[in-house]
């Protein structure tokens, strides 16, 4: 018996101490994987500052160097606009920095945040450094960031493909297919342009729908075509007439058409860049990789004792409390914390949403405005403060667009599915519901509602879309009578929205900071940033944060990721149809500019 138990006790000593071994192993090989490209950057004494979309992705946030991926071999710097910003003006009065070198060629990220990089680097440009750039494959965003530059150099070899032809949006619908499976959607809304249901209850889009849509690519590609063409010195009616005539096939053609300054291969190129840095040799110039940059010289001011909160609503606008959304409870946490923050004096709310849960929606509009009245908030709109985006930040004391900014569509709907014929004449299932009262069963999808039940619904899209309107007119300060007549869930960009006064001007989120800055200290004077400390919440993830999370995942699978449905997918996969009768305020697509 004593030899059974020592055994046995053995046993368990054995099994306990390899246990902890193996997690002792396990976090240790965690915090190898961590510590990979942890090692902190050195600064030159004369640089070049490298900006290569091929290795960098434009962002709202920061995010740490994503871990599995850098060990795959796909490694790509997520890098901030706000970061991005700070590190070019930093760059602007660094005696260190000598130009800027750019390879737009895959320039991604938003549309806002594309256009408030080339503002960066215009201004970097006022400071007498040049931004050079060399383009293999011109598409709209990379060509568009090029073109701010003091010279714009090209591949002599042909086999490039060219993607510089405009922009455009696509709009798909979905009744002919649902009507072959039975299914009927149920269409409540407020607004002549919330066309967000039209995906689902047509097969064509209304007129208004196709009105706003037009309007609106024509008044961002305006905005695009005009600094591009102002940059070059040429027309814009002949910059697009180039592109409409598809005349800009080869590499010769951008330069006979003034879009490109000389043709160089890489050997020819790398002798330009030394006579611009006064370098003999290539090997001799030293580069600094943006992301190196940012790590060197964006960085919290300790010093500081007072600081600026940057609140980050990127998403979908969502009940509940996930991390990965802007969830109603948990940013409602969020911009408490920063209200009752001392330290913090002013806030910069960047919004870059398509809306939501008006739920949600309402519970964050609400603590910014309990927020704003201890501290000014000030707005920063990104790709999209539309619908939902627009509700939660209509009420801050100051608001700053970007022309390709996607504003507006103030307006509510629901849908209600009905899914009886395809239960009955294509599955061929009976159903039979017994109900406690008349209408226990309207939002259960399975038969198609009454007149009643849509008059029921109407009244509180109506009810909701009043509220809406009421909160703008307060926050903007405007007659609720022109609210709804620019209303009716109409999508603005951002030019329009200032001209509207649904925005009060252009600028960047490093704009909306500097104003908060002088804001908070009363002044009419650009404020020192040295003497704040920049603060973001939601906190960014670490590396080992993103791991863990990574590994702990079960992310969802895309159907139909990479092709032009997946914008339809992106736009509606918050939609639980099993929440009948629901009210949403969002946008109905996702516009992307693609490289």
């Amino acid at each position: 018996m004593k030899d059974f138990l020592k055994t046995t006790l053995a046993v368990i000593a054995g099994c306990l101490i390899t246990g902890l071994i193996m997690t002792l192993i396990s976090f240790g090989f965690l915090g190898m994987l961590a510590s990979i490209g942890s090692a902190r950057p050195v600064m030159p004494a004369s640089a070049i500052l490298r900006i290569d979309f091929s290795t960098i992705q434009l962002s709202e946030q920061r995010k740490d160097m994503d871990i599995m991926a850098s060990l795959s071999g796909n490694e790509a710097h997520v890098t901030g606009i706000l970061d991005a910003t700070r590190a070019i003006e930093a760059a602007a009065a660094d005696p260190a920095v000598k130009y800027i070198y750019m390879k737009p060629d895959m320039a991604n990220g938003g549309m806002a945040e594309i256009e408030e990089l080339r503002t960066a680097l215009q201004n970097f440009r006022q400071s007498g450094k040049a931004v050079i750039s060399y383009i293999e494959n011109p598409t709209n965003a990379g060509y568009y960031l090029a073109s701010v530059s003091d010279k714009i150099y090209m591949t002599p070899h042909q086999g490039g493909m060219n993607m510089l032809t405009g922009i455009s949006s696509q709009m798909f619908f979905l009744k002919d297919i649902l009507s072959r499976l039975g299914v009927n959607v149920q269409l409540i809304r407020h607004g002549k342009y919330k066309s967000a249901g039209e995906t689902w209850t047509r097969n064509s889009p209304s007129q208004e729908n196709i009105d706003q849509n037009k309007a609106l690519i024509d008044s961002i590609w305006d905005s695009w075509a005009d600094e591009i063409a102002m940059s070059r010195g040429i027309s814009k009616d002949g910059f697009n007439s180039l592109l409409d005539r598809l005349e800009l096939n080869f590499p010769e053609d951008y330069v006979e058409a003034g879009l490109v300054d000389e043709l160089l291969t890489l050997d020819q190129l790398k002798t330009k860049l030394m006579e611009y840095a006064g370098d003999t040799s290539f090997d001799k110039a030293a580069m600094v990789t943006l992301p190196d940059y940012i790590t060197l010289k964006v960085t919290p001011s300790f010093k500081a004792d007072k600081e600026i909160a940057v609140i980050y609503a990127s998403g979908n606008i969502i009940d509940g409390g996930d991390d990965m959304q802007v969830s109603g409870d948990r940013f409602s946490e969020i911009i408490s914390k920063v209200r009752k923050d001392e330290k913090v004096k002013a806030v910069v709310f960047r919004v870059n949403s398509p809306g939501g849960s008006v739920l949600a929606s309402e519970k964050i509009r609400n603590e910014i405005a309990l927020l704003s009245e201890e501290k000014p908030v000030i707005a920063s709109f990104g790709d999209y403060a539309a619908s939902g985006g627009y509700w939660i930040s209509a009420g801050c004391d100051y608001i700053f667009t970007n022309s390709s900014t996607l504003t507006g569509s103030i307006g509510v709907f629901s849908m209600i599915p009905d899914f009886s014929k395809t239960l009955d004449d294509i599955a061929h299932v009976d159903i039979t519901t017994i109900n406690s009262n008349s209408h226990s069963d309207m939002y259960s999808s399975l038969r198609p509602m009454t007149s009643g039940e849509v008059a029921y619904m109407q009244d509180a899209v109506e009810k909701i879309y009043g509220r809406f309107t009421s909160l703008v007119s307060e926050g903007r300060s405007l007659d609720k009578e022109y609210v709804d007549s620019i209303a009716q869930g109409r999508v603005w960009s951002g030019d329009d929205a200032v001209r509207l006064k649904l925005a009060d001007r252009k600028g960047t989120v490093m704009d909306a900071v500097k104003y908060a800055a002088m804001t908070s200290e009363q002044s009419q004077y650009a404020p020192d940033l040295s003497e704040w400390d920049i603060v973001e919440y939601p906190k960014p993830l670490t590396t080992m944060e993103m791991l863990l999370k990574g590994l702990g995942s079960s992310a969802s699978v895309s159907v139909f990721g990479g092709t032009p449905l997946g914008n339809v997918e992106e736009a509606f996969k918050g939609w639980n149809a099993t929440q009948g009768g629901k009210v949403y305020a969002r946008l109905p697509y996702e516009l992307v500019i693609r490289p």
